[in-house]
């Protein structure tokens, strides 16, 4: 079955493949300040939710902060030498999983049967045991080479042994990663003698990690989820040499090793319903360790640089000070304060400039360490996000409500739950299950009980554009979902992973119900999708690039900055993924 998929996958992948536009504007790029521009290294970093606007805006300065003086001064030097992608695209859907997945292979959601961080894979059986955020498992849920049950996909903190500790309940003396994950809470095959589907082979295609790994390179990554491990993709999590990944989601705890930080500095957000994600200041301390990871790695160390190791060839992390400062309400503080923007022009509340300075100084240790260890003018820094946030303009953002009076009561999901339209392990009625897929977006996976043309009626009827108790801006179906994904089913006529319906609602809606939010991504709105790019080395001439691309251009382009070939990339020779525009490169 995993044969006949795959080649279904690739061929229809081929048919309907993309490429994206390479026009540059009227600049024609940077030109070479020397005779060759030999990359040995690339660093490349996701400031999660980092809009293109909040780019401009710090640095360039804006009305009202910092006396209109740019507030992010080392990503505007970077700037002075960088070329900044104004038109960039995430994947559709904007979540991290597909975000990420799309910045180091490639590939979009079509190649790479990733959707979300939580969806679901009719091809593949429930984990032997239950997750740690409720996607229900049984041993004897999956028996080998019999037809597939189909399952909630789980990658992210449901799979670590303990997802209430940083290391993610690893070993004692291991920091989190790889040791993190419990293989007893992962999806299985059983047409793979139900073999649990690690992170890293979960994702279809291979990833620039794997391609440089063999290629003689040294790969290094940090991350917020062992789940993430899945950059090592395919074969046996190799990929990756040094691999971090404390656990965002955990219980707060002090951190010796973090300068400010022993005790954490936000003590009203330490109890076991908080995470790093529920303070402003907290997560600045658990974005620190990664930040000195980097450092330890920029000076040829390890990441808990306890031991010599090579300058990474590819190194980097994600950030995710920026997207709590956009999304946070924390009611932990008395008055609670909050983060986001102040306006549409995307003018960011003191909170969020706190959560991008912090960021900004922190990439500013990384040039140091780099410049330091002499690796600085061989290094490409590549910036940019795994999604974006929608709404740049708080004031719309529009959750669900118990209200009458409120026009958003009930979700998508919701609606084909009360019709016993979805699997049990995806429904909203299901009291310990992990919930349906819904941010600023809802996924739909329907089961045998309603055909797809059924569902979308109901949705309709239930919410007309008259009384759109929903919030539904488009819904997809049927051949619409062809546009973007793979005909959704079972191989060989269809992908298992693929929605059989998704539902995009108006601007500011979000389904997650959260009261402590005033911002969300997942869905494809412009807020979601469009997000900073910015390449950097001491090489480039200032340049700007109008033309839209993809973030999924940003793996051949690391390839072919560092002398390899981009087309070693799976998802590059299926989708015809191009490099970005306007570099002139040395090789």
């Amino acid at each position: 079955m995993a044969s006949k998929w795959k080649a279904a996958a690739l061929t229809a992948a081929l048919i309907l493949s993309t490429t994206s536009a390479s026009y540059a504007g009227p600049n024609p790029g940077p030109q070479r300040r020397d005779e060759e521009r030999n990359f040995k290294h690339v660093l490349l970093l996701s400031i999660d939710g980092m809009h293109a606007v909040d780019y401009l805006n710090c640095s360039k300065g804006i009305k009202g902060i910092n006396g209109g003086e740019p507030y992010c001064p080392n990503l505007a030097e970077l700037g002075e030498t960088g070329i900044n992608y104004l038109d960039t695209s995430t994947s559709k859907p904007s979540d991290s999983f597909p975000g990420l997945t799309a910045i180091v292979s490639g590939g979009s959601p079509r190649v790479e049967g990733v959707y979300y961080d939580v969806a679901y894979d009719r091809s593949l059986d429930p984990p032997a045991t239950t997750t740690g955020n409720g996607v229900a498992g049984d041993p004897s849920l999956c028996t080998p080479g019999a037809p597939p049950m189909g399952t909630r996909s789980e990658y992210e903190e449901g799979i670590d042994i303990d997802k209430t500790l940083l290391n993610g309940g690893a070993p004692a003396g291991v920091d989190g990663g790889f040791a993190s994950i419990d293989p007893k809470k992962l999806p299985r095959d059983p047409s793979k003698n139900c073999a649990p589907v690690y992170p890293w082979n979960f994702v279809r295609t291979n990833t620039i990690f794997g391609v440089i790994h063999a290629a003689g390179g040294y790969t290094a990554w940090s991350d917020k989820h062992a789940a993430y491990s899945s950059t090592s993709g395919p074969g046996n999590g190799k990929n990756l040499d040094d691999f971090f990944a404390p656990e965002i989601n955990s219980i707060p705890v002090n951190m010796p090793t973090v300068a400010g930080c022993n005790p954490l500095p936000d003590q009203n957000a330490v109890t076991s319903g908080d995470d790093y994600t529920t303070s402003f200041e907290n997560i600045k301390c658990y974005d620190s360790l990664k930040v000195n990871a980097i450092i330890n790695e920029a000076l040829g160390k390890r990441h808990d640089g306890l031991s010599n190791a090579p300058v990474p060839t590819i190194f980097g992390m994600n950030f995710q000070a920026v997207s709590v400062g956009q999304k946070l309400i924390q009611k932990s503080l008395t008055p609670p304060v909050k983060g986001g923007y102040l306006d549409s022009f995307g003018t960011p509340t003191s909170t969020l400039v706190g959560e991008i300075e912090f960021v900004d100084g922190s990439i500013g240790k990384m040039v140091a360490a780099l410049k330091k260890s002499g690796a600085y003018e061989s290094t490409l820094i590549v910036i940019t996000a795994k999604h974006g946030q929608s709404p740049v303009d708080s004031s719309r953002y529009l959750g669900i409500s118990t209200s009458t009076t409120d026009p958003v009561t009930t979700s998508p999901a919701t609606i084909l739950d009360n019709l016993g339209c979805l699997p049990f392990s995806e429904a909203p009625s299901n009291p310990t299950g992990i919930g349906p897929t819904e941010d600023d977006v809802s996924l739909i996976w329907l089961n045998s009980s309603c055909t797809t043309t059924q569902a979308v009626e109901a949705l309709e009827q239930a919410s007309p554009a008259t009384a759109n108790v929903a919030g539904i801006g488009q819904i997809y179906g049927g051949v619409a979902i062809t546009t973007m994904f793979n005909k959704p089913g079972l191989p060989p006529d269809g992908d298992p992973r693929t929605p059989d319906i998704v539902v995009t609602p108006n601007t500011g809606v979000t389904y997650s119900g959260s009261s402590k939010k005033q911002a969300e991504h997942g869905g494809f709105a412009h807020d979601d999708t469009n997000v900073m790019m910015l390449l950097s080395n001491h090489s480039f001439e200032r340049n700007t690039v109008f033309s839209p691309v993809e973030t999924m251009q940003v793996a051949p382009t690391i390839l072919k900055a560092l002398g390899l070939d981009p087309d070693a990339l799976d998802a590059v020779r299926i989708e015809g993924t191009q490099v970005l525009p306007a570099i002139q490169f040395g090789n």
